[in-house]
C-alpha cells in the first residue's frame, strides 16, 4: 500500500516547487511594475517590460533553488 501512496507525495511535491517559481515570479513582476509605474513614473509600455523582464528572471532564480 505504501507504494500507491508515493506517486501522490511525489506529485504534490512538483506541484509546490512549479507553485513556488510561479508565485516568486509574479511577486518579482508586480514589485517592479508598481516601482516602475508609479514610484518612478515611466511609461504603460516600460513599465510592462521590466515586469516581464524581472519575471523571467525571477523564475529562472526559483527554479535553480528549487533544484539544488
Amino acid at each position: 500500500m505504501r507504494g500507491l501512496s508515493t506517486p501522490s507525495v511525489e506529485g504534490s511535491g512538483a506541484m509546490k516547487k512549479w507553485g513556488f517559481i510561479a508565485m516568486h515570479a509574479a511577486v518579482a513582476a508586480a514589485f517592479i511594475f508598481l516601482l516602475q509605474r508609479f514610484g518612478l513614473n515611466a511609461s504603460l509600455e516600460s513599465s510592462l517590460l521590466w515586469a516581464l523582464t524581472f519575471a523571467v528572471c525571477a523564475a529562472g532564480l526559483a527554479y535553480k533553488q528549487s533544484n539544488r
